[in-house]
């Protein structure tokens, strides 16, 4: 039986492009793999029945997202190799930038490439300081319908504490893993519980932008920050940009794979939860909506890629408890929104009515110290003057002014956001709401505004990568936060400590 489910995986293989096909082996690998063991052996050398399927890897490392309390998910990808290919070539130039997908090269040859592979994978997990009480999850199958990934739900587990986890692969008809990573989390204190809570946000991460061979140096410097968690508001990467234009569903898959085998990220996300959030340029194209398409990409297949790639909850916008004094909400940009060619008006929408209402909802419901709205793009701006896409833009004027006049009236909330290549801070003369931009990944990144263009709404502005960290503590009794923009090689740029009133 052994054997024969190891002719199964072999052959399983070969249709993935991991072993040189035989004519027999396209012909009939299906109806070989129900075939008894002794027939087997009698089409088949010896050697080649007893022979273990190929290991396999993880390349990607994995990612840990969506933590509560008591609960977190974690992605999994199987590949073929330990590493990225890094000898591979590069991508041809291409004339058109849309609807000419390239059929004269080998995906699986290029540059960074990271071929996927079948397998099984499982989570074993603990408490850090208890590893007696290690729990494992069943093995589990990847999906070669969604580029070999997996991922598991975590439940019932301890608020307020730091978990290690294994992630396992091993190959189809094997009982051994022949590939681990190593990781670990925390989970979020209790809603009645003060503690200190450090997070960093960042947005822009383009492959060709990066800063390092080894990927965007920003990671380890806020590894060394020690942080209980991380939000990524969107351009992960960028589809409508070269090498390659990914217009294709197999294009897009390989930017994502390329840019997480990269050292630096797959280092941090291994040890540290986060929050994916999405944006244009990850979802399709440059400024998308509903119904559009990239080339082949349609935009239902863009939906469908982001919660493929990384860990995801049902809902795209949601809202997570950091203990007594922090409740973030991470708002969802692209999948209800108006068409940006609209009439500007009071029916034109980015969040789209249902979202807007529990947002509405569940910020005057919170009684967290802190109330931190993190945006995809944008709310109070300002931005450039021909932009029509966020909520500081004239287009979006209505609905922007109607939750920027909500937000005046909260208590200790504060707007955090991505999208611009540049950071700053920002306050609303007529609502008094402050916003803090980001800025892009990497300072190659930073662009599209000048530091001359300073207007009276800025209390800071600096056109440079890096990203944005926040830590929430209490100081003699009193709750506090400190919001601090970092460049890229951990330079303080600017910090604000606020007050809770």
């Amino acid at each position: 039986m052994h054997a024969q489910f190891s002719i199964l995986a072999y052959y399983r293989l070969a249709y993935n492009g991991s072993v040189k096909k035989h004519s027999l082996v396209q012909s009939f690998a299906w109806e070989l793999a129900a075939t008894p063991a002794l027939c087997l052996a009698f089409l088949f050398p010896a050697n080649l029945l007893a022979q273990e399927p190929p290991a396999v890897h993880m390349a990607n490392g994995i990612k840990i997202g969506e933590v509560s309390s008591t609960t977190a998910i974690l992605w999994t990808r199987l590949t073929q190799f330990p590493e990225r290919k890094i000898d591979g070539k590069p991508f041809p130039s291409r004339r058109k930038r849309k609807f000419e997908t390239p059929k004269s090269f080998d995906l699986s040859e290029m540059e960074g490439s990271v071929p996927g592979s079948p397998g099984e994978v499982r989570i074993l997990y603990w408490p850090a300081r208890d590893e007696s009480k290690k729990k494992s999850t069943p093995w589990l199958a990847v999906d070669l319908n969604q580029d070999f990934t997996r991922s598991f739900t975590l439940k019932n587990l301890a608020p307020g504490t730091r978990y290690s986890l294994q992630a396992e692969g091993r190959p189809l008809g094997s009982s051994d893993a022949s590939s681990r990573v190593e990781g670990g989390f925390f989970t979020a204190p209790s809603a009645d519980t003060e503690a200190p809570i450090r997070f960093a946000i960042v947005t822009g991460q383009e492959y060709a932008r990066r800063d390092s061979p080894f990927g965007h140096k920003i990671y380890p410097v806020m590894q060394k920050l020690n942080l209980h968690f991380f939000v990524h508001t969107g351009d992960i990467e960028y589809y409508d940009k070269p090498d390659p234009y990914a217009d294709t569903i197999e294009l897009a898959r390989f930017k994502w794979n390329r840019i997480y085998a990269m050292p630096y990220q797959r280092s941090f996300h291994n040890l540290t939860a986060s929050y994916f959030m999405k944006d244009d340029h990850d979802t399709l194209k440059n400024d998308c909506w509903p119904g559009q398409s990239y080339g082949d990409l349609r935009w239902e297949q863009g939906l469908a890629l982001f919660r493929e790639q990384v860990p995801m909850s049902e809902q795209s916008y949601r809202t997570f408890r950091w203990g007594k004094d922090l409740q973030i909400w991470l708002m969802e940009g692209r999948d209800f929104r108006s068409p940006n060619t609209m009439p500007a008006g009071p029916e034109k929408t980015i969040w789209g009515k249902a979202q807007k209402q529990w947002f509405f909802d569940t910020v005057s419901q919170s009684d967290a110290t802190f109330r931190i709205v993190i945006s995809p793009t944008p709310i109070l701006g300002p931005d450039r003057s021909h932009k029509n896409d966020n909520h500081s833009n004239r287009g979006f004027r209505h609905e922007g002014q109607q939750i920027r006049t909500f937000l005046g009236k909260q208590k200790n909330t504060l707007v955090l956001c991505g999208d611009r290549h540049w950071q700053y801070v920002s306050k609303d003369p007529e609502t008094g709401v402050r916003e803090y931009s980001c800025g892009p990944t990497s300072d190659a990144h930073a662009g599209g505004f000048k530091e001359s263009q300073r207007s009276p709404m800025h209390q800071y502005l600096k056109v440079r990568g890096g990203f944005l960290a926040v830590s929430i503590e209490r100081v003699e009794g009193i709750p506090q936060v400190a919001l601090t923009h970092y460049g890229v090689d951990g330079s303080i740029y600017h910090q604000d400590v606020l007050q809770a009133d």
